[in-house]
């Protein structure tokens, strides 16, 4: 009788989780058998034929100049988004939570910070682009005022992946302060005033006893940065620079929507589609065999 009602119990269960693993098998799995299936194949989207050319896409993409300058400006980007997206929200909202007293300047610079949260890539992008405008920008003037002269920040191979960065960085910033100030107003006070009792600098508190009881949090952030940042470079830089000077913006997100929409090669982007993703299940697997492991749990 009771083996009976488990396995009803557990048809229930998959009864339940049938539309959920419908929906990711149609929109999420299936298109990723699709373009691994097309990585095989050259084809222009035009031609009612694709001719199959096996690992050739890969041996282009491997033997070419431009993937490693990719994956280096990935990597470039990665770092940079960390720092704006990551290590500056947990400043701030350690500033903001432990050590800003008056509750009404918490809640503005939170309002502050959360705003261009609620703006679109498209409009932070033609922002920005007014911001760093050589001639006439606000950093121009500021440089100016310096005696120096403004670079061209989205023309330059050295400049242009920082600035498209603070673009995300700029957009991205206030939802992970507020995530991490959540995550630092839910750790217990008396350990942090048992920590001030023993005379604790409020580096050996952030240290000590803020950084281990929001790890889980932190953790999270850290993963939305990199996977969403990269998602997110994909409007400002096709609508600021197409990848350029010379590639030197270009990253492994953007040379998929490039190759497949501008060269119309959809079986090389397939391609780099693919290795797009084994970045991310790489990223992943070092996430759970390293990160996961130093992370505070309460219970």
């Amino acid at each position: 009788m009771l083996h009976s009602s488990s396995r009803t119990g557990g048809n229930r269960a998959w009864l339940y989780l049938l539309p959920a693993v419908l929906v990711f098998a149609i929109f999420y799995y299936r298109p990723l058998l699709e373009d691994a299936y097309l990585s095989f194949f050259q084809w222009n989207m035009i031609s009612p034929t694709m001719k199959f050319v096996g690992l050739s896409n890969y041996q282009q993409i491997f033997a070419s100049k431009e993937f490693g300058k990719i994956l280096g400006n990935t990597g470039i980007l990665v770092v940079l988004l960390l720092f704006f997206n990551f290590l500056l929200p947990y400043g701030f909202a350690f500033v903001l939570t432990q050590l800003i007293g008056n509750k009404k300047a918490q809640a503005l610079f939170r309002s502050v910070f959360f705003l261009p949260s609620t703006i679109s890539l498209a409009v932070a992008s033609i922002i920005f682009l007014w911001i760093y405008n050589p001639l006439a920008g606000p950093v121009s003037l500021v440089l100016k005022a310096f005696g120096l002269e403004s670079p061209r920040w989205f023309k330059e191979s050295g400049l242009v992946i920082f600035a498209l960065s603070t673009i995300i960085g700029w957009k991205a910033f206030g939802y992970n302060l507020i995530v991490l100030i959540a995550a630092m107003v839910s750790v217990p006070r008396e350990l942090i005033e048992a920590a001030k009792l023993e005379n604790a600098s409020n580096w050996t508190i952030f240290r000590k006893v803020i950084v281990p009881m929001t790890s889980p949090t932190a953790l999270y952030v850290f993963t939305i940065t990199i996977i969403f940042g990269l998602q997110y470079m994909l409007v400002p830089t096709n609508m600021l620079t197409q990848g350029g000077p010379d590639q030197g913006s270009s990253n492994i997100v953007y040379i998929v929507y490039q190759y497949a929409l501008v060269f119309f090669q959809t079986g090389k982007s397939a391609a780099f589609a693919m290795l797009c993703m084994a970045v991310y299940v790489i990223f992943l697997f070092l996430k759970a065999r390293f990160l996961d492991k130093r992370v505070h749990y309460e219970n």
